[in-house]
């Protein structure tokens, strides 16, 4: 279910293409540009901790492995991230969305990218298609699994 998130490549690209902290999206999407053979991923980021919720991230597949060019800012035990993927795009796709979004609404953000409506829920918030809530459904069981507080079975 979850691929390997490769740390080594992660600090290196996140390097390379400069990433920044809190810009997730962006920093996926320049990874995706600047990485031959790269998807770009949207989906959401689960680990033990604060806010003990899935948050929503953005991140790169290449072959069988997850880069994640904002893993440096994370500040978290790389073997405790799991990855929930919702939507992924080939560098093809994505430079078509977003040249469309700038288009269409040249003052919003292109990034996160949601798709086409009919819109699921997750909570209060109205997010993108059936994918996207399965993703976050998947990764609020595992937030829940992971963040219980262990007691003792007497």
């Amino acid at each position: 279910m979850n691929k390997p998130l490769d740390e080594a490549l992660s600090v290196e690209i996140s390097q390379r293409i400069k990433s920044k902290a809190k810009k997730t999206f962006d920093n996926a999407y320049r990874a995706a540009l600047a990485t031959e053979g790269a998807k770009y991923v949207q989906g959401f980021l689960v680990f033990p901790g604060k806010p003990y919720q899935p948050i929503e991230h953005g991140w790169i597949e290449l072959g069988d492995s997850i880069v994640d060019p904002t893993l440096p800012y994370l500040q978290k035990n790389s073997q405790q991230l799991y990855y929930f993927p919702a939507e992924s795009f080939t560098v093809k796709q994505l430079k078509a969305i977003i040249e469309e979004s700038q288009e269409d609404y040249p003052e919003d953000d292109p990034l996160p990218i949601y798709g086409d409506p009919p819109y699921e829920y997750y909570g209060d918030v109205m997010l993108g298609g059936q994918n996207y809530l399965d993703a976050y459904q998947a990764a609020e069981a595992k937030s829940k699994e992971i963040n219980q507080p262990n007691f003792e079975n007497n």
